[in-house]
């Protein structure tokens, strides 16, 4: 499964590392646009495979932030 990033702007915070298990729900990352905090969540729960943006690294809408396994 693929965590994607649900509008452009600056990765702000990565919650997670590869090899960490997060359920459904949970809070991943977070990015910053126009000063406001969006948080982006896991929609099902795996094992952090990739994590592919890093803090401060510019995303465009619905580009793959992070990577789950079972």
């Amino acid at each position: 499964m693929v965590i994607r990033a649900v509008m452009g702007g600056s990765v702000w915070k990565i919650l997670v590392q590869p090899g960490d298990r997060v359920e459904a729900g949970q809070e991943v990352a977070i990015l910053e646009s126009m000063k406001m905090e969006i948080p982006i969540t896991a929609q099902s729960g795996g094992t952090v495979q990739e994590v592919r943006k890093n803090e401060g690294e510019f995303v465009q809408e619905d580009e793959v932030l992070i990577l789950l396994g079972e």
